[in-house]
């Protein structure tokens, strides 16, 4: 089943509740909070205290992509503010390994991200133990990005490992995804679709979640 993550990173910060409203009404199944610390990425967003604030306000999954340096700072944080599904960066954690502990003990989901150029290898000791590897289909930082057409085979050699070891993990893909390619992402073997701007800056972003929950 496709499941659609719109990034509320593209939306009108003045109007931040009815956007979430919106989401649960168009039948989003996750909201996916980017967390930028101006470190790890050239930007800054929001911390624990909007996840809190989310959590009040809908019952829908938060997906919360830490793209901060050192990610195992924050666990604790945003899994006491109502994160469901915790995501660290490969690349920012000395021991990814550790970080996923860490996770697992706070009781809630969790995932690796991959930035474009980092290779699937990095996964081999710790997939097993994973919900969900995220691949960036961009380099991270900024939305509003052009797709990275490699990222379709990176997609289909992660989705070859998991198969081949009879897992269930979902592959979400975040960067650039939209009506105009959702079908080759999603033949690729992705499964949950990150889009910021294709929901956020339509005329009618109930009909793009519902054509990408469609997977084409």
């Amino acid at each position: 089943m496709i499941k659609v993550a719109p990034s509320v990173l593209s939306a009108d910060f003045t109007r931040f509740c009815d956007a979430l409203k919106m989401l649960e009404a168009a039948g989003a199944d996750y909201i996916h909070c980017d967390v930028m610390d101006g470190m790890f990425v050239p930007n800054i967003t929001f911390g624990p205290y909007m996840i809190r604030d989310m959590r009040k306000t809908t019952n829908l999954t938060l997906d919360v992509h830490l793209m901060v340096q050192a990610p195992e700072r924050y666990v604790e944080a945003f899994a006491e503010a109502g994160a469901d599904i915790i995501v660290v960066h490969e690349e920012a954690t000395t021991h990814l390994d550790r970080t996923l502990q860490m996770i697992r003990a706070a009781g809630k989901k969790c995932g690796v991200a991959l930035n474009p150029h980092t290779p699937l290898s990095v996964l081999e000791y710790v997939l097993d133990g994973l919900d969900q590897v995220l691949l960036m289909s961009v380099n991270p930082g900024f939305g509003g990005q052009s797709f990275l057409p490699y990222s379709l085979d990176k997609a289909r050699a992660l989705k070859a490992m998991i198969d081949a070891r009879g897992l269930d993990i979902d592959i979400e893909m975040d960067g650039g995804i939209g009506p105009n390619n959702v079908a080759e992402v999603t033949a690729a073997g992705v499964n949950v679709l990150v889009a910021g701007n294709a929901v956020f800056a339509a005329p009618d972003p109930a009909e793009v979640i519902r054509r990408l929950k469609r997977g084409k």
